[in-house]
């Protein structure tokens, strides 16, 4: 850690920030203080709020899905467990201490209709979460329109468990992804939930 990159320094210091206290409370000096660089050198890395806004948006994005996809991978089983696995990763995240919700909701909430970067970066954060939970559907064998259905109750999920700090948000988004998960794979061949898997 004593030779961290500085940008790096900056960028952990801007996110524990930003997600934990809002963007438009946390200033430039806060981020200094806690990346103890100087004024100067936060400024070197980042000339302005907004660029190590986005920059903080741009990382977290690639963290938090590169994290739930090797999740999933690890998970193991056939494709329909696969799917369920991304509710099982929620669970997890959900119980982190210092959970706020999606930091990309946050953003959107304080800057959307003001920074059309922050207003992108939570688009691209919400189409490539349901372009990968596409992805999975389709391997499961799943009709197309399951996964926007899927995606729906992800971010409820996400903003249940902040609003109400109850990570069991994950668990009843769970059940209800593998009512509606089996409902489409079975409804065809047996007429709906009732074929549903246990």
């Amino acid at each position: 850690m004593e030779q961290e990159d500085p940008r790096t320094r900056i960028l952990d210091a801007a996110e524990e920030l930003f997600y934990g206290q809002g963007v438009q409370a946390v200033g430039m000096d806060a981020v200094r203080a806690a990346s103890g660089m100087t004024l100067r050198r936060v400024y070197q890395h980042f000339p302005s709020k907004n660029e190590l806004v986005e920059a903080y948006l741009r990382r977290r994005d690639g963290r938090w899905r590169a994290s739930l996809a090797v999740h999933v991978a690890g998970a193991g089983g056939t494709p329909r467990d696969q799917v369920l696995a991304v509710f099982d990763w929620l669970g997890r995240w959900f119980a982190e201490p210092g959970f706020r919700g999606c930091a990309f909701v946050n953003a959107f909430g304080e800057l959307g209709a003001t920074t059309p970067a922050v207003a992108a970066a939570a688009r691209h954060h919400k189409e490539e979460f349901a372009g990968y939970l596409a992805g999975l559907v389709e391997a499961a064998g799943a009709p197309p329109a399951t996964a926007a259905h899927l995606a729906l109750l992800a971010e409820g999920a996400i903003t249940t468990a902040a609003i109400h700090g109850d990570p069991g948000a994950a668990a009843d988004a769970k059940e209800a992804a593998r009512l509606l998960l089996d409902g489409s794979l079975d409804g065809g061949m047996d007429g709906g939930l009732g074929g549903a898997r246990p």
